[in-house]
């Protein structure tokens, strides 16, 4: 009998997390009675003497904590629980450590919040410790294969097109092609979505190759028109024309994604002449107040996994597919992604709109 549930939050943050929290909080104890902990930095809250966990009660949410962006929990994308760590002078496998901080807490299930990355992790942990688990779809990439709404990527979009929305008047009162680098590591659901809905004249996927060239052409092809000035949307992973992937090396030695704006500014300047000016969204597309949907795709996604542990249907990720919520085999989401398809119907609304999105034909 259930009597005692976890939460945890994993892979980058987003909008919304706060709100699953509070929904998997209320519906248990309003439902079933049952306990509710938090677990504390992703499994990291685990590997601490004591856990990191806190209590998780109703009164918890009475207040603007829904609200919030980003995770009161906190969350964890690095390191790989399944790495060797030494402890007492031996090397132990570090999931062995996190499966032993789940039988400390005493859990009779856990709900794991994550991306695809994350929910595979979460699979390899839970099926080795035969720890009861239901997984939530959290990603503002909205690549998570089988889902057609994550949580956090409702705001990202929005986001993106207030950015978008912003940059418009600057770039008409100074003659420029204003360029706009949004997040997608892999798919470009953000840079598509955003830039239809926020009136862009081109826009660039990783999914579709495109010609700096024709991107020059198109330009003059509005000024041409009367148009004084262009909007250009891409994603992050979108690759140079060469098909050299646009990087950052930090200070710590990590080489991250980005850079793709200010390539293709300088490019665009070159054939057109054209003065360009580059905004990198980054991080606010994760920190901001979740959107209305965000937080309803988060309530519902919440109440349907606690509902799961009560009816004994484990290895599951709760999903919202064909206006509602749904759930599917853990196997058939965990470690599997949704790129943008070129069928994709979003595709044809830009041609439609007369936006350049890539060398489709």
């Amino acid at each position: 009998m259930v009597k005692k549930i976890a939460i945890l939050t994993s892979g980058g943050d987003c909008a919304g997390l706060n709100a699953v929290i509070r929904a998997v909080t209320l519906r248990a104890h309003n439902k079933y009675s049952w306990e509710v902990y938090g677990i504390k930095d992703g499994t990291l809250g685990l590997l601490k003497e004591p856990l990191d966990v806190i209590r998780l009660d109703p009164q918890n949410f009475e207040g603007s904590l829904m609200r919030m962006g980003g995770t009161f929990l906190g969350s964890n994308n690095k390191g790989n629980p399944f790495r060797k760590i030494t402890r007492n002078g031996k090397k132990i496998d570090s999931s062995d450590l996190v499966i032993e901080g789940f039988k400390k807490l005493g859990i009779d299930a856990l709900i794991g919040i994550g991306g695809d990355g994350s929910l595979k992790i979460l699979q390899s942990i839970t099926k080795k410790g035969n720890i009861n688990f239901v997984g939530i779809p959290k990603t503002i990439d909205n690549d998570v294969k089988h889902n057609e709404l994550s949580i956090g990527y409702d705001t990202a979009v929005d986001v993106a097109t207030n950015a978008l929305d912003m940059l418009q008047p600057t770039a008409a009162s100074h003659r420029r092609v204003m360029i706009l680098e949004v997040m997608g590591r892999d798919a470009g659901h953000i840079a598509l979505n955003s830039g239809i809905a926020g009136g862009a004249d081109v826009i660039l996927i990783p999914e579709i190759q495109y010609s700096i060239k024709s991107i020059a052409d198109h330009i003059e092809k509005l000024r041409s028109k009367g148009r004084n000035h262009a909007l250009i949307v891409v994603a992050e992973a979108v690759k140079k024309e060469n098909g050299k992937k646009a990087t950052v090396k930090y200070v710590d030695g990590e080489v991250r994604l980005g850079g793709i704006g200010n390539y293709l500014g300088d490019e665009i300047y070159k054939i057109t002449d054209s003065e360009t000016r580059v905004t990198v969204l980054g991080h606010v597309q994760r920190g901001a107040q979740p959107t209305h949907r965000d937080r309803l795709i988060a309530s519902a996604f919440g109440v349907y996994a606690v509902d799961l542990i009560a009816k004994k249907k484990f290895n599951r990720v709760v999903v919202w597919k064909d206006r509602g919520v749904q759930d599917l085999m853990l196997s058939q989401v965990a470690g599997y992604s949704k790129t943008v398809q070129k069928n994709d119907p979003l595709i044809k609304v830009a041609e439609g709109l007369g936006i350049y999105i890539g060398e489709i034909n």
